[in-house]
């Protein structure tokens, strides 16, 4: 049978990339936006309004078999909510499963969950990368909002049978990446020094177009069905390698200064910026061995590639 995909977020970074894709893959796709955006063409738009645990996701899921569930309220690095858990938990917890229980109730094949790596936790310890199976250890109103919402699919499955794949991804690089990401691309572009010559730690990343791969895998794979995966390029850098690769790539020079790591955290502690350091220089690595071991999964482009296509010449 073909596969009449949802995807939510269908304007957003990866629900564009995924939309584009399933159109080059000849699938019939409809995008679910919250307000009217410019999304690909052949995806049949449905605006749908806020996403929370009031959305009414009736016409949408005509004809639907399988639904990607991109849609969130992200992480933000200076939330001015008053209170952020209940913001994120509107949307992130309650709009999920409020679309999970229609999607299930209007005949819903498979439920496709793009959560976070931040249900796992901010940091690994050295040579000690995040599995599947590690307790959850969310440090953030994000993470524990992704949690709670994997917590009620889990259920659902249970009072439902609708199947459901969980996809926990780390940072997502590719061509219109924000924050932090690129403002480093920017830099190294431009030649600026920067004093992160002499970090030596180990973080994985996605690239987009290996995360959109892996999802259109789950959408299909019988034994994707009620698994949960950490998925990555398969190749963790430290941040030196990072920005040497981001400027080769990109054909300049990097311009890295060897600053020690110590001197890094003591110097953004008196400026306060002692979490932005953490993300620059902490180890951050999954391990990705169930997704190929139980689905045959191998990233389809490497990091020098997917660096290349996330570079706006």
């Amino acid at each position: 049978m073909n596969q009449f995909i949802l995807t939510t977020g269908a304007a957003g970074f990866v629900g564009k990339a995924f939309c584009e894709q399933a159109v080059c893959r000849g699938l019939d796709v409809k995008g679910a936006l919250r307000t009217k955006r410019v999304i690909p063409s052949c995806i049949e738009p449905f605006v749908v309004g806020e996403i929370n645990g009031l959305t009414d996701w009736g016409c949408a899921l005509r004809k639907v078999n399988v639904v990607v569930h991109l849609a969130a309220r992200v992480h933000v690095t200076q939330d001015t909510e008053d209170d952020p858990l209940a913001a994120f938990r509107a949307v992130n917890v309650e709009g999920t499963l409020n679309l999970a229980h229609q999607a299930a109730a209007a005949g819903v094949k498979r439920f496709v969950f793009i959560s976070s790596v931040k249900v796992n936790g901010d940091t690994t310890s050295p040579r000690k990368p995040f599995t599947e199976v590690d307790a959850p250890n969310p440090q953030d109103a994000y993470g524990q909002s992704k949690l709670e919402a994997e917590q009620g699919l889990h259920q659902l499955i249970a009072d439902t049978g609708m199947e459901v794949v969980i996809i926990r991804p780390p940072l997502v690089y590719g061509l219109g990446v924000k924050a932090n990401f690129a403002a480093l691309l920017r830099a190294v572009q431009r030649g600026l020094p920067l004093p992160l010559g002499a970090v030596y730690n180990q973080r994985s990343f996605v690239a987009l177009d290996n995360l959109v791969d892996f999802i259109f895998t789950c959408i299909t794979h019988p034994r994707a069905a009620n698994q949960t995966f950490l998925v990555s390029d398969g190749h963790d850098l430290s941040t030196t390698e990072l920005l040497r690769c981001m400027a080769q790539v990109a054909g300049v020079h990097a311009r890295l200064l060897p600053v020690p790591v110590w001197a890094l955290q003591a110097g953004a502690s008196l400026l306060g910026k002692g979490d932005a350091v953490q993300r620059l220089c902490g180890n951050l690595q999954v391990d990705m061995l169930k997704a190929h071991s139980l689905l045959g999964w191998v990233p389809p482009v490497s990091v020098k590639e997917g660096l290349r296509r996330a570079i706006v010449v």
